[in-house]
């Protein structure tokens, strides 16, 4: 009896590996979002822009988007071919800090809340991470864009960049 009870055990074991390892299990096609026609690199994609093709999924790259929502909105990094499959690797948030760019800066804390401005020393969109550096202390401050021109600061990321050696 207890033989028994293992081999059905084993075979429900054995059965899903092997399906995987011989991919038999992502055999159907799936429904994956391309261009529905050529974008250029720097644009922002509208749901215009979008349209799905099947594709078989054992070829399925990973990172391919399979909803419009996944990159309506966003900015190419290069240029989309129509009908071809692109990665969320291509796409990005709209840039709305520059690099070089005067930012304000937020400080949030219970009770008080502090502006100050800065300078950005790198891009990002919104809810991306950037550096920014104070031009009265020279440190450098990580914060997350919440608007364009807008930083709120989450924590100095080292020391002044000015260091005087003491003597």
């Amino acid at each position: 009896m207890m033989r028994r009870i293992l081999a059905y055990f084993g075979l429900f074991a054995i059965l899903p590996a092997l399906l995987l390892a011989s991919g038999s299990a992502f055999a159907g096609t799936v429904r994956i979002v391309v261009p529905s026609h050529d974008i250029a690199r720097g644009e922002t994609i509208n749901e215009g822009d979008l349209t799905f093709t099947t594709v078989d999924g054992s070829a399925l790259m990973a990172g391919v988007p399979t909803k419009m929502d996944e990159v309506k909105g966003m900015q190419t990094r290069r240029m989309l071919v129509a009908g071809q499959p692109f990665r969320a690797e291509d796409v990005r948030r709209p840039i709305v800090v520059n690099k070089g760019q005067t930012v304000t800066m937020q400080f949030l804390a219970p009770g008080v809340e502090l502006t100050a401005m800065g300078r950005a020393m790198s891009e990002g969109g919104i809810g991306d991470t950037v550096t920014i550096q104070n031009p009265v202390s020279y440190r450098m401050i990580a914060g997350t864009v919440v608007a364009p021109g807008t930083v709120r600061a989450t924590g100095p990321i080292n020391a002044p960049v000015n260091k005087i050696a003491r003597r």
